[in-house]
């Protein structure tokens, strides 16, 4: 067994963990879109907050199946992760303008922070584990590692945030919005 096949093999229990949660909360944010299609806030607002929590999912059960492929070489996986995190920089940047021009919702410095910046960071990471892997491949590994366990989270975390939203201030502002019509029809 060479090199990169055991140090590949020594991250098969993580990608498999990681992978099986990306997975499952990929299926579980469908579920939770569907029940909350009859009441959607705007267009904007779901490219903005939504569409990013289910790409944050897909990524790390991207990297996940990456890892678990049997490559020779490093360089090889190296540059798709590099493309992985060129894209997902790229794609930072257009939540990021996404979320400033939507008007639904004024985000605030949790947002930025967690649906922007930090994922900014992570694809960051998998730019330079790209770039450490032909010379310093262990640490690469553990930067990857890092990336589809901060996507995972920033996806649970994000998944939440659109939930409690749509639960505790979207369903009390409908509430408050049908009592105040109901007045104004008896008046």
């Amino acid at each position: 067994m060479d090199h990169m096949t055991e140090l590949l093999r020594a991250w098969d229990s993580f990608y498999v963990i990681v992978g099986s949660a990306a997975g499952a909360l990929i299926g579980l944010q469908f579920v939770v879109m569907t029940l909350a299609a009859d009441r959607p806030p705007s267009p904007a607002a779901g490219a903005a907050f939504a569409t990013p929590t289910i790409v944050h999912f897909s990524a790390a059960l991207f990297l996940s199946a990456l890892q678990r492929a049997p490559w020779e070489t490093v360089t090889s996986v190296a540059a798709i992760w590099g493309f992985t995190g060129i894209s997902g920089i790229i794609y930072s940047v257009i939540v990021a303008r996404r979320m400033r021009l939507q008007t639904f919702y004024r985000p605030d410095y949790a947002d930025w922070l967690f649906y922007a910046l930090l994922p900014l960071a992570a694809h960051a990471i998998l730019v330079l584990a790209a770039f450490a892997a032909p010379f310093r491949t262990r640490e690469a590994l553990f930067g990857v590692a890092s990336a589809a366990l901060m996507l995972l989270f920033l996806g649970i975390r994000n998944s939440w945030d659109s939930i409690a939203y749509h639960v505790l201030v979207s369903r009390t502002d409908r509430k408050t919005e049908g009592h105040q019509m109901k007045r104004n029809h008896r008046e």
